[in-house]
């Protein structure tokens, strides 16, 4: 009976272990086609652990967040279309459900609904007009011989992260609307732009207006870091995650010189974008801070002006496989700050142990300072931390007894008392001729 207890008690550990580890992603869709026709991009999701749940974008029994608590770890939005979410999914859902730690990936296209636009605009990006696409007479695929609108992005054209974009070796498909960031929100990341002679507009009307993006300004993918390190993309293009353009050969056409690649660049841009987007990669953690007085080993109550001081700490990067290993980067400053920093000195790294250390003097201020880590890189998580200590004056018994630049006031005031006593002695004995003439 005991054995029975015990291989029961593991097999419930093992469960609950494994729906730890397990991501959950909730994917709406417009209808169940896509399901088929991008194939190839879920089931690559589902090879690296992440558990998928379709639904359509107007369930009525859908639901991100209950009690408070996401039910999910992703949400993907393969459903451009859709006028309105159903459920108790709403865009103030999604918003919050960002704002909870969640990670969001929106594939859009033309037929744009006002739900993705309000979404987006939330987050900084602003979806040019319904039915417009991104049109380039000089970027374009060979087998494009209408409008011009399957365009071919060079990889110059995307964001210079390896994190978010891996390396594609052979341009991108692309056929979708076009974006606008906005320009005062510095989260917000110009992932792939189109070439200078792009541009956003009807594609069976002649142009009167300025349209919205022109040139590198179109942006065909764009991300967001929250300040939680929530990860959003949006993409005006839902057909870029299909099979068709993932396995398509691209051609730039009315160019002899450009070559023919066998298969796009579009598999390894979206494995690594998802990769991105859903933590798997870029990630930082901060661990096993230490900081005392040099010489010793325990951290003190309270520091001492000028004391001198060793700080260390190790940060971490996230594998795919779930594992970690110490970060490659040699650029983390540290900052000793009492509400401006006092000192900014860069981290001295050990490759053995993925140690970052440092030992500096204490400024001659005392009040409470803290050991500050403001680690912000492009495709890497937010890495901060923090850690609050006081800083006392010297004590009564610890001041010098003699202070070198107070010398000149010691010979002054010495040279006062040794000219007291000579002009003392002089008036005191000294006879003038006055007294002289008296006494004769």
């Amino acid at each position: 009976m005991v054995g029975y207890v015990k291989l029961f008690s593991l097999v419930v550990l093992a469960t609950l272990v494994q729906s730890k580890d397990t991501k959950k992603a909730l994917v709406l869709l417009d209808s169940s086609e896509t399901k088929s026709t991008h194939s190839m991009f879920f089931q690559s999701l589902k090879d690296r652990g992440i558990e998928l749940t379709f639904k359509s974008a107007d369930d009525a029994t859908l639901e991100l967040i209950k009690y408070g608590v996401a039910l999910y770890d992703h949400l993907l939005i393969m459903s451009p279309s859709v006028e309105e979410f159903g459920g108790d999914i709403k865009v103030s859902t999604i918003t919050e459900f960002i704002d909870g730690g969640g990670n969001v990936l929106v594939a859009a296209n033309t037929n744009i609904g006002e739900p993705i636009r309000e979404l987006a605009s939330e987050c900084g990006v602003e979806f040019d007009e319904e039915n417009t696409m991104v049109i380039d007479h000089h970027h374009h695929d060979v087998s494009d011989k209408g409008s011009h609108t399957k365009l071919v992005a060079c990889t110059d054209s995307l964001i210079k992260s390896e994190n978010i974009v891996g390396k594609p070796e052979a341009p991108i498909l692309y056929r979708g609307i076009g974006m606008a960031l906005d320009a005062e929100n510095p989260l917000v990341l110009n992932i792939l732009h189109a070439s200078k002679t792009a541009y956003s507009h009807f594609t069976d009307e002649d142009i009167k207006d300025y349209p919205l993006v022109v040139g590198s300004n179109t942006v065909l993918i764009a991300g967001l870091q929250a300040r939680n390190n929530a990860r959003v993309i949006f993409s005006g293009s839902l057909e870029m995650f299909s099979d068709s353009y993932l396995t398509s050969p691209v051609k730039k056409a009315g160019d002899k010189s450009s070559k023919l690649h066998i298969k796009s660049g579009n598999q390894k841009l979206v494995d690594a974008l998802a990769s991105w987007v859903f933590q798997e990669t870029g990630v930082l953690r901060v661990r096993d801070v230490v900081h005392h007085k040099k010489g010793e080993k325990d951290a003190p109550t309270y520091y001492t002006i000028t004391d001198d001081v060793h700080y260390s700490v190790v940060i971490e990067e996230l594998q795919k496989d779930g594992s970690w290993k110490p970060y490659g980067g040699t650029d983390v400053q540290m900052e000793f700050v009492r509400i401006d920093p006092f000192v900014r000195l860069p981290l001295k790294k050990d490759s053995r142990t993925g140690r970052f250390s440092l030992d500096f003097k204490l400024p001659d201020v005392y009040g409470v300072f803290q050991f500050k880590i403001n680690y912000e890189r492009l495709g890497w998580t937010f890495l901060s931390s923090s850690i609050q200590v006081s800083v006392r004056p010297l004590e009564h018994t610890q001041y010098e007894r003699f202070i070198w630049s107070a010398y000149p006031y010691y010979a002054s005031a010495f040279s006062m008392m040794v000219g007291v006593v000579l002009f003392s002695f002089v008036f005191l004995y000294h006879q003038g001729d006055g007294t002289k003439k008296k006494a004769e």
